[in-house]
């Protein structure tokens, strides 16, 4: 009985243990199928980012805003656009991407489910042209087009490809040529600013593309963090560009006097109103700051190494008053961690991705809430608080 029983054991065993297996070999393919699946879309990503330029460059979201209803067909969109109607078939594998990136929507008619209509979602209706309602404090302008377009500008997209290069660079040939950024690997050695200044064509792009970020970006800083200008009487920008950002303040704060500090060619490229009441200083913010009350420090930081960063900040602080009179820096950057705790999820993709964005064409980074209070720390501030985390950016009051 002991010998049956055993063996009837045995072989229960041997059966429980072959099925084991076949599931592990069955999940196993599984995992290999999703694996490749996978590995394709790392690979071939950079296509969504090159579909999203030709739909940008073309102007499909304006296209489809334009149309009679909320969405518009493809035959409709090549008429508005002047696209030639052989090159429908080619459009929609285009569009077929974008929706499933999550960029339009689609749905085909009840009729004729030949024919697809497409429709904007919150993230193409940030590329479409003209003014939008509620945003007048930028001039109604908030379309997000020439950032697209700058960060698919091919002088970036060719500093990406040097990045290879670039890790590789002995230490020996660092010291007789110093390329501290891909971008500069790939472009002789100018980086990101040095070539925006002799080359007319890329420096539109990118300061245009800067413009509209940081368009958006103070408009939902002056939406949910007003009490940080109500009590202000002047204000610097710092790197402010055209001066987007200080004629957005001024206009929902009056009584704020700006100022606007960019670089020579940066003011002198800008198209600036004679009547905004802003004060516009060619400088460089390495050598010294306007003084005032606050200085405000927007999408900056994050373009330079540490040691550059302190140097800006020490000349903020030698620019404002005691905190007790007021005195502060208004810095709005990402925080690596800040958007999502558990630093997972598409917020800490865009962070991850804005990163390797500053790697590839800059000396900066993005960085942690530690690596925050280092940098304040060592320019000679005193304290600082996280005001609020808004989306992928946070906006931080530094104080002397």
């Amino acid at each position: 009985m002991y010998h049956r029983d055993s063996t009837e054991r045995k072989t229960a065993q041997g059966a429980m243990a072959q099925t084991t297996q076949t599931t592990k070999e069955l999940e196993s393919g599984a995992e290999l199928l999703q694996a490749q699946a996978d590995l394709w879309r790392h690979s071939l990503g950079f296509y969504t980012s090159m579909a999203l330029q030709c739909a940008v460059k073309l102007g499909v979201p304006s296209a489809i805003r334009r149309s009679h209803g909320a969405t518009a067909s493809l035959p409709d969109i090549l008429d508005d656009l002047s696209v030639p109607p052989s090159k429908l078939p080619f459009l929609r594998r285009v569009m077929r991407l974008l929706v499933t990136s999550g960029v339009f929507t689609s749905h085909a008619d009840e009729t004729d489910p030949s024919v697809v209509y497409y429709g904007l979602t919150p993230v193409s209706r940030l590329l479409v042209d003209g003014t939008v309602p509620g945003s007048e404090a930028v001039g109604g302008r908030t379309s997000q087009a020439s950032f697209v377009l700058a960060c698919t500008a091919r002088l970036n997209i060719d500093a990406a490809q040097g990045l290879v290069g670039w890790l590789q660079q002995k230490p020996e040939e660092e010291e007789t040529k110093p390329l501290f950024s891909p971008f500069a690997w790939a472009h002789d050695g100018a980086s990101l600013f040095e070539r925006g200044r002799v080359d007319p064509e890329f420096n539109g792009v990118l300061n245009e593309g800067m413009a509209a970020n940081s368009r958006l970006g103070i408009l939902t800083v002056l939406r949910e963090c007003r009490p940080l200008f109500e009590n202000l009487q002047s204000l610097t920008d710092c790197g402010g560009g055209d001066g987007a950002t200080a004629r957005a303040i001024t206009r929902t704060f009056p009584h704020v006097k700006c100022t606007v500090l960019d670089l020579p060619h940066v003011i002198a490229a800008a198209t600036v109103p004679s009547d905004d009441g802003i004060q516009y200083v060619a400088g460089d913010m390495f050598e010294s700051i306007p003084p005032s009350q606050a200085i405000l420090v927007k999408y900056v930081l994050h373009d330079w190494s540490d040691e550059q960063c302190v140097k800006v900040l020490a000349r903020c602080r030698e620019a404002i008053p005691c905190r007790e009179a007021g005195g502060k820096v208004i810095v709005v950057e990402v925080v690596l961690g800040a958007s999502s705790p558990c630093c997972a999820g598409p917020m800490h993709e865009a962070e991850l991705l804005m990163d390797m964005a500053m790697m590839c064409m800059t000396t900066g980074h993005e960085r942690e809430e530690h690596e925050w209070r280092s940098i304040f720390v060592a320019a000679g501030f005193s304290d600082y608080k996280i005001n609020k985390a808004l989306g992928v950016q946070c906006v931080i009051e530094v104080y002397p």
